[in-house]
């Protein structure tokens, strides 16, 4: 059994825990970061890595694989060790400090955790209609938008997401056609307002009830209330109906939980020792999922695991741009 020796284990490799392994390096730490996913950026890259995300601070628009781009770049001089692709099942403690097993059965010795793990493992809503058709037109996001170039996509939700990539399609698709459950949308006003300015067709109070082709999507029908079920063609379904999350193998290791979220105080510590939570994942009154919270979360956990892990540390170690 192989053993690997760190100041910091970030649980978790999307924007929080990158910006994480940097924050530590500046401090000195030597740290690894693992993911269950096999590329760095967790949801970012998984799902949304065109999504234009406007709300980054310093950057009026920047897409989500450019994003995880500079923020490797940004930590790699201070070479954090990415265990990607590698679940950490178990947390133990010994002598106080923690140690971490991962599936593979590696264990890695650390003087503190920071657990970044975004919502934790997620999983997309399914679209029943459209089940037989996973892999042969059915997706759940859109990772890369060429690859539906020329093609007449339906998009399922009234989130964020479905209304995002109508507008990333438009332009790129033949057509794209949003098709909604009910006449209220859950994404933003000034989103839906720019989908209709562009001529999208909006369907709502409807739902997809049959998927037609053989071995490939090549239409659906809509049954539209008070209208009756209508045809539209169809190279592509996108399903933006959610995704579940779930915590995995982390609400086994004793820490407390709110609403499938691990709850932290002020200085983002968990209730186990020398254990911290950072980005979406952690919990306390007032909290605002964003990505900027989480920034400002993983540097707090870092500067208190700093000194967790040496009492003569300094909590706050000065600017970054006083360093030489």
């Amino acid at each position: 059994m192989s053993v690997l020796t760190v100041d910091l284990a970030i649980v978790g490799a999307g924007p929080t825990g990158i910006y994480a392994a940097y924050y530590a390096g500046f401090r000195g730490l030597r740290t690894a970061v693992i993911d269950a996913l096999p590329e760095a950026g967790g949801q970012i890259t998984a799902m949304y890595p065109e999504k234009q995300i406007l709300d980054v601070a310093g950057f009026p628009s920047i897409k989500g694989r450019d994003l995880v781009d500079n923020l490797l770049r940004q930590a790699a001089p201070f070479e954090p060790a990415y265990l990607l692709g590698r679940q950490a099942c178990k947390l133990e403690h010994r002598d106080g400090a923690p140690v971490l097993e991962l599936a593979d059965g590696e264990r890695i010795e650390a003087g503190a955790v920071l657990i970044t793990g975004g919502l934790g493992s997620f999983s997309p809503r399914p679209l029943p209609a459209a089940e037989d058709f996973h892999g042969a037109g059915l997706v759940y996001f859109v990772p890369e938008l060429a690859a539906h170039a020329g093609q007449d996509v339906v998009i399922v939700g009234g989130g964020d997401s479905a209304f995002d990539w109508a507008l990333a399609l438009h332009g790129i698709a033949r057509s794209t056609t949003i098709v909604h459950r009910r006449e209220k949308f859950r994404a933003h006003q000034a989103t839906v307002d720019r989908v209709r300015d562009l001529g999208v067709p909006v369907i709502v109070n409807a739902q997809v009830t049959a998927v037609h082709g053989t071995e490939q999507v090549d239409g659906v029908t809509v049954d539209v209330k008070d209208q009756g079920p209508q045809e539209f063609p169809a190279d592509a379904i996108v399903a933006a109906l959610g995704f579940t999350a779930d915590l995995g193998p982390l609400g086994e290791w004793g820490l407390d939980l709110d609403r499938r979220c691990i709850a932290v105080d002020s200085t983002m510590a968990t209730n186990l020792p020398r254990v911290y939570a950072a980005g979406d994942i952690a919990a306390y009154p007032g909290k605002v999922k964003l990505i900027a919270t989480g920034f400002g979360e993983a540097a707090t956990a870092v500067n208190n695991a700093a000194v967790a892990i040496d009492p003569e540390a300094h909590l706050f170690p000065g600017h970054s741009s006083e360093q030489p």
